[in-house]
């Protein structure tokens, strides 16, 4: 793709051109991401630039980018503007006399030394300096000058995403610092469920309760290189028998939590809702994935996706109530809550926008508490400020939405999976509401799906016995 704008064009300084002193240089702004781009294209991932609990360490005591990030502006002077396009680049000596550090503005400047007419060969001084004007890389580059004349349009480059989920790491760090929950892993007879529950345990976020078919859960180990003899192992016959064993364990109180292994989610949960047997509470219960979306500045937790098929509006209050209570358990103070429907405008002639009306009505009075709570709105109108600026949207929510509460499950599950599978956003799920926190993830979800999750069921779990 050509940029066509007033300074879109390249142009070179042929050999005859160039005067000894000539200058031209190229400043920028060094964000966390363009750590994150040297390191994806090069693979240098030494922990001075990526792993900030190292850097701390070492004698800068914060992330610094790689050195020769820098010499790549010195590069991108020499292809674009001195010389220009058509120089052949020699070589190069380079000299790092400081670290550079994110927030930096360091500025690449060029000049002329020396020209050589026999073959067009020309030497320019090379010097990188930051905002303070303090040198941070010096050298010499050799090159061979353009004998004819170039000018052309700029390529305009790619859009180019990075995906770090940050608030991802940041759920596991908080959840591993804590002594490691008793959770009742249920029929974990496939390598994915298995090898959670384990890497969890490793983490310190679990001490895993294998519910199952012995024999089978055994040779899913051995096929896996596992080790489980550590580990308490509960022999039952199939999957429902060993989610009617997790329950009766939570309500004995030796496990705080559960995990969702090889079986369908309606056989996991239905001891779990049981009236007389199960785990039920005054609370409504509800599934809630936490969400890390790139592009988007914050986690975003996303209700209901698997448990409640077409809620009524008592149910919504559960819900988003539940939702809330996540919220501050991962740190978020007073979350926006956006209530999702096709369009921001209440209309009789869709239920979801009364619905969304009315969660508003009963958040100002007190029957939802500990968020801001707006609704009906529009997906755009939830997650993008410009959008509802569009829209002539007011409201404290539009554009800054932490909670996204959908109107029945089959939007829920679509938005997740389109966020998932399109966008590249990293979940974590588990279930609120009952007596005990339950994980529940997928047979499509990543080891890190998996791990995340079990990290948030981990907190949530936590918080439960505080309260």
């Amino acid at each position: 793709m050509l940029d066509k704008t007033a300074d879109s064009f390249i142009e070179n300084r042929t050999f005859d051109e160039l005067t000894i002193g000539e200058t031209a240089s190229s400043s920028h702004l060094v964000t966390q991401r363009d750590i994150d781009l040297f390191s994806t294209v090069t693979g240098d991932v030494n922990p001075a630039h990526v792993d900030p609990a190292y850097a701390e360490t070492d004698m800068f005591h914060h992330i610094i980018i790689q050195g020769m990030w820098g010499a790549g502006l010195i590069s991108a002077v020499l292809g674009t503007k001195l010389p220009g396009p058509g120089t052949i680049y020699l070589g190069q000596d380079l000299h790092f006399r400081r670290p550079v550090s994110i927030g930096d503005t360091i500025t690449a400047t060029l000049t002329v030394k020396e020209k050589k007419p026999q073959k067009g060969d020309v030497t320019l001084d090379c010097v990188c300096a930051n905002q303070k004007g303090e040198a941070v890389i010096t050298g010499t580059a050799y090159t061979r000058a353009p004998k004819e004349k170039v000018r052309r349009l700029r390529i305009v480059l790619p859009r180019v995403e990075v995906n770090r989920h940050d608030a991802m790491l940041a759920i596991l760090s908080r959840a591993a610092g804590g002594a490691p929950v008793e959770t009742a892993v249920v029929n974990p007879v496939d390598a994915a469920s298995l090898l959670a529950a384990l890497d969890a345990a490793k983490a310190g976020l679990i001490a895993p309760v294998l519910i199952g078919p012995a024999a089978q859960i055994a040779e899913v180990a051995r096929a896996t290189g596992a080790d489980i003899s550590a580990l308490r192992l509960i022999d039952v016959q199939d999957g429902r028998a060993a989610a009617a064993q997790a329950v009766a364990l939570a309500r004995a109180g030796e496990v705080a939590l559960l995990m969702k292994g090889d079986l369908h989610t309606d056989e996991m949960m239905h001891p779990v809702i049981a009236s007389e047997t199960g785990l039920r509470s005054a609370r409504q219960i509800s599934h809630i994935y936490l969400m890390d979306v790139p592009g988007y500045p914050r986690p975003v937790l996303l209700t209901d996706v698997a448990i409640n098929i077409r809620p009524t509006l008592a149910e919504k209050v559960g819900i988003v109530q539940n939702a809330i209570d996540l919220a501050h358990v991962i740190g978020i103070a007073r979350p926006c809550v956006a209530i999702l429907a096709a369009v921001e405008i209440v209309s009789a002639r869709m239920p979801s926008t009364i619905d969304a009306a009315a969660l508003c009505k009963m958040a100002e009075r007190g029957q939802i508490t500990g968020g801001v709570v707006d609704g009906p709105l529009a997906f755009d109108n939830a997650i993008n400020e410009a959008a509802a600026a569009e829209k002539h949207i007011i409201s404290p929510v539009a554009g800054r939405a932490d909670i996204l509460v959908v109107p029945d499950l089959e939007a829920g599950n679509m938005l997740a999976k389109q966020l998932t599978f399109l966008s590249g956003a990293e979940a974590a799920g588990v279930v609120l509401g009952a007596r005990v926190p339950i994980i529940l993830t997928s047979r499509a979800d990543s080891a890190a799906t998996r791990l995340a999750s079990c990290a948030l069921g981990v907190l949530a779990a936590r918080a439960a016995a505080a309260a």
